[in-house]
């Protein structure tokens, strides 16, 4: 795989903070960076699943986006009696 290298603006005390953190863990600032960008891909990858199955199953259930909350609120108030 070849690499690229990217030149990125920090604030100081943010890269204050990046450095600090990438000692604490014996870690390259570059090594903390990529670990970061890689949770962040793999985060958003997961929420788009997520709301890809939110939609077919609203699609599904004919429920458009805006029930979504109503029927949350419901759901957990029908809960609150139960206690």
């Amino acid at each position: 795989m070849s690499v690229s290298t990217v030149n990125i603006s920090f604030q100081n005390d943010f890269l204050l903070q990046i450095d600090q953190i990438a000692s604490s863990e014996s870690r390259s600032r570059s090594e903390l960076i990529r670990e970061a960008v890689r949770l962040y891909i793999d985060q958003k990858r997961e929420f788009e699943r997520i709301f890809s199955i939110g939609r077919q199953i609203g699609s599904t259930l004919d429920i458009a986006e805006e029930d979504i909350m109503p029927e949350i609120k419901k759901y957990r108030k029908s809960k609150q009696k139960v206690k």
